[in-house]
């Protein structure tokens, strides 16, 4: 059996989600030009697309087909691009750059920042609803659209984001750290994961579990090597500034671990992913393999 292609099938799902994404968002000609404008451009021609591929990921791991992943890993898509739009804001992080472009408050202006990504958190849950493509029950969409909603809310994202500007300056436990990234990073990870698995119209529940947990792990994992890149890599390298959370007082975990045991945690955790994974054989290859990319990569 020839070896898994993990860069050929990273391309191809990048490039559908981009497609895709090209697709449900209002054109810039479409009235109100200025706000569909902003929206494109906080969404288009950037981003890893980690979440849409976890989402096809997860899917093909049980046999969806990528028309049916195509609405769910937009929708989620859209909520972690909404997220960065505001995190940005000057009330927020107050970001100049993302993606290696001007945020979008710099490129637009504050009060089209906030409307952009307001539009773009209500399309996500407009996709899931109306996306013909999606080959589920209307029980498994509405546990779909309560899956995202749940990850973007309160208990998930947006609750990590207050639990985070309220800790700046502050010294955490471990546990209350991976609390924090567990709702700010790590949910909609999982959401991602549940979404392409979710999709599947008959899903085990052993693999739903196996799966979830999964993505609980690299969810932490992502986040740890967020904030060992802020502090080795480069703001040219990141396409965002460098040193950010040291220059804020953010609590991360070198700052609370030390390098060598962040590094350390990241890599358990990587292992713990794997484990979970070990039933599925070669049909999990791609969950595998964005799991070595998130512990790995540059930016």
């Amino acid at each position: 059996m020839a070896a898994f292609d993990f860069k050929a099938w990273r391309n191809a799902c990048q490039n559908r989600a981009e497609l895709a994404l090209d697709q449900w968002l209002p054109t810039a000609r479409i009235h109100p030009t200025h706000l569909h404008e902003a929206m494109r451009y906080a969404v288009l021609g950037g981003g890893k697309r980690v979440r849409p591929l976890l989402v096809y990921a997860a899917g093909s791991t049980l046999g969806v087909d990528r028309v049916a992943l195509d609405g769910p890993a937009c929708a989620v898509e859209l909520i972690h691009a909404y997220s960065l739009v505001h995190d940005d804001l000057p009330a927020m992080d107050d970001d100049d750059l993302r993606r290696g472009k001007p945020t979008c408050h710099k490129a637009f202006d504050e009060a089209t920042a906030i409307l952009a990504g307001d539009a773009l958190q209500a399309l996500a849950f407009y996709i899931l609803a109306h996306d013909p493509a999606i080959q589920t029950n209307a029980a498994a969409r509405l546990q779909m659209i309560e899956t995202l909603t749940l990850a973007s809310g309160s208990r998930g994202m947006v609750g990590g984001q207050a639990i985070d500007l309220a800790a700046v300056g502050a010294t955490l436990t471990l546990p209350e750290l991976e609390d924090m990234h567990i709702h700010k990073t790590g949910a909609l990870i999982r959401a991602s994961v549940a979404l392409g698995a979710l999709s599947h119209p008959d899903i085990d529940q052993d693999i739903f579990h196996r799966v979830d947990h999964y993505a609980r792990c690299i969810g932490l994992a992502f986040q740890i090597r967020d904030d060992i890149l802020d502090i080795e890599s480069d703001t040219a390298t990141l396409g965002k500034t460098q040193g950010a959370d040291i220059a804020r007082d953010k609590p991360t975990y070198p700052s609370l671990l030390g390098m060598t045991e962040a590094k350390q945690r990241a890599s358990s955790l990587y292992q713990e992913a794997l484990d979970c994974l070990s039933p599925l054989g070669t049909r999990a290859e791609p969950l595998r393999e964005i799991a070595a990319y998130i512990v790995e990569r540059a930016n």
